[in-house]
């Protein structure tokens, strides 16, 4: 048996908007510990959906990571030999890691020429509901669509 679970540290709201989920995306954002520098692209991205949409790119942002924020996906147990992909509910915490990984994930993908650039139209395509992170939960989705015959086997 595991040791007791880990303490979660408390997250320091950010400077502009006083919003932890911010610092979180944020934190997943930073390479190589260069957080002044992620918050310089997050913020940067913020501004460039401003000017895109005309509208708050604070507001766009938080629309899109609800768009993207997945609610089922399959987890896989092995049963007898064989191994079925059984849908499960997705924890609150998990749901907002999830949706913050594929954000920044397929904002790394994208084309364009600074990464701020490159969040920006995520942003702006995963509020519309489109991009491919949307398409990320869209397809989760789907897989736990396809299995529910296993749903069953619940963990």
């Amino acid at each position: 048996m595991r040791k007791a679970q880990a303490k979660k540290l408390p997250l320091a709201p950010d400077p502009k908007f006083n919003d932890k989920l911010v610092t979180r995306f944020v934190n997943n954002l930073m390479w190589e510990g260069k957080k002044s520098g992620a918050f310089n692209i997050f913020y940067d991205a913020l501004e460039r959906v401003n000017k895109m949409t005309s509208e708050d790119g604070y507001e766009t942002w938080k629309k899109a990571l609800t768009n993207v924020t997945p609610a089922v996906e399959v987890k896989s147990r092995r049963i007898g030999g064989a191994t079925f992909q059984i849908p499960a509910e997705v924890r609150a915490d998990r749901k907002t890691s999830l949706a913050i990984k594929w954000l920044i994930r397929y904002s790394r993908d994208r084309n364009g020429r600074s990464m701020a650039e490159k969040l920006a139209n995520e942003i702006v395509a995963a509020s519309k509901g489109e991009g491919a992170a949307y398409k990320k939960k869209e397809d989760t989705h789907r897989m736990a669509d396809a299995n529910k015959a296993f749903a069953h086997f619940r963990i």
